[in-house]
Order: C-alpha cells, then sequence, then structure tokens
C-alpha cells in the first residue's frame, strides 16, 4: 500500500563480478545499486512506476571489498506533489565483522508516473523523527544548490551552442 513504507534496505555480498580493475568494487556497480534501492524505496512508497530525474552529491568515501557484507539503504526524506527525494547509504562490512562502514551516499529524485509516462500525485511524507526532519531539512537545502547549479550548467551549455 502507497505512502507507508518509508525506506528499502538491501544486503547482498561483493561478488567477484564487481571488480573494477583495482581490486574494488567497480564504482558503476555501486551506482547501479543506489539506483535500484531508490527506485525500490521511491516505487514503494508511491505506488507507481518511477523515473529517476536526479542523482546528486555521489561521492564514494571508501572502497568495498569482494566479499565484503553491502548494505544499501534508501529512505524518502522529503515529497513534492509527484517527485520524491531518497536518501541513500551504501555500507560495507567484512562478514565476520561486528561494524558497517558507510561507503557512499546520494540524494535522489524519482517521479511517479503511470502508463502514459506522466506524473501523478504522490502520498505526502512527513517527517516523523528528529532524524527524518533533519534529513527532510537537508533535502530542501540540496534543492536550493541543485538550483544554482542548474543555473549554472544552463549558462555553460549556452556558451557551448
Amino acid at each position: 500500500m502507497a505512502g507507508i513504507e518509508r525506506e528499502v534496505t538491501f544486503r547482498f555480498l561483493a561478488e567477484p563480478g564487481d571488480v573494477n580493475f583495482g581490486g574494488k568494487v567497480h564504482g558503476g556497480a555501486v551506482m547501479r545499486w543506489i539506483d535500484q534501492a531508490g527506485y525500490a524505496c521511491a516505487s514503494a512508497w508511491s505506488g507507481r512506476y518511477c523515473v529517476t530525474v536526479y542523482v546528486g552529491g555521489i561521492q564514494f568515501q571508501r572502497p568495498i571489498s569482494i566479499g565484503q557484507l553491502v548494505e544499501v539503504r534508501a529512505r524518502i526524506v522529503k515529497t513534492g506533489s509527484s517527485s520524491m527525494h531518497v536518501a541513500v547509504d551504501v555500507q560495507a562490512r567484512d562478514v565476520t565483522g561486528d561494524r558497517y562502514e558507510r561507503t557512499t551516499h546520494c540524494l535522489m529524485v524519482f517521479v511517479a508516473v503511470d502508463t502514459d509516462r506522466q506524473p501523478v500525485t504522490v502520498p505526502a511524507f512527513v517527517a516523523a523523527t528528529a532524524s527524518e526532519r533533519h534529513l527532510q531539512d537537508y533535502a530542501e537545502r540540496i534543492m536550493v544548490m541543485r538550483s544554482e547549479i542548474e543555473a549554472e550548467r544552463q549558462r555553460m551549455l549556452a556558451e557551448l551552442s
């Protein structure tokens, strides 16, 4: 049922097929996991098919080793009329260890769409805890910065034309 499931968590082992030339998990594999978890979270919240419209601030804080247990946690942190801001954190630990370490973080925006791929209304997210309010404020600050980045991007693209 839409508007109930606020977060999705994936857990799995980093596999040899995810390796890059340096022997660690390839950044593209991490980005795929982020997109999958973000999509699952947004779709569960909206009860609809969703499209990714923005991924920002991906920062690879530390590498993930093949064989580590990976956790990808996606949480709804803010909604608009048809959009959902999803914070995604990737953590990893040795299988025999007891402490995850954050490896990657980003903020994504998805839009729920109907069968004609037109935006549709999503349930409103209401922050229920101090942590959720903090993340909602974070998403709002990022929205302001994203507007500034988009204006600069448009200026640059106009100059290249």
